[in-house]
């Protein structure tokens, strides 16, 4: 399959999820995949060093580690999640996300 244009439409064609966004220094990069009434489906890009601060989400979100490896702190456990591995973040659990690497991740978030 060849890597197509990312800035062209992505609905019923295939791409790359690692392609969806490129890593910026000192940044976090996100790009909406999906956002309907019953979820969000949201890429990022995360520099190293970068960092989602604590806080708790309403609903569930399960994170699909793309490329390098995160540190996810769930209720003040510290996780580990690295390539092709993923991780549910439960609803109401304080959580936060830092990038001791690079890396890349997928957000799937079902709110009903």
């Amino acid at each position: 399959m060849a890597r197509r244009d990312i800035e062209k439409d992505i609905l019923r064609e295939p791409f790359l999820l690692e392609g969806l966004a490129e890593y910026q220094d000192s940044a976090i990069v996100s790009r909406t995949v999906i956002n309907k009434p019953a979820g969000t489906v949201t890429f990022f890009a995360f520099d190293k060093g970068q960092e989602l601060s604590e806080h708790t989400a309403p609903f569930d979100a399960l994170v699909v580690i793309l490329d390098g490896e995160a540190r996810i702190s769930i209720s003040g456990e510290w996780h580990k999640v690295e390539r092709g591995e993923a991780i549910i973040m439960p609803s109401g659990k304080p959580h936060s996300v830092k990038a001791v690497e690079r890396f890349k991740m997928l957000l799937v978030m079902i709110k009903s």
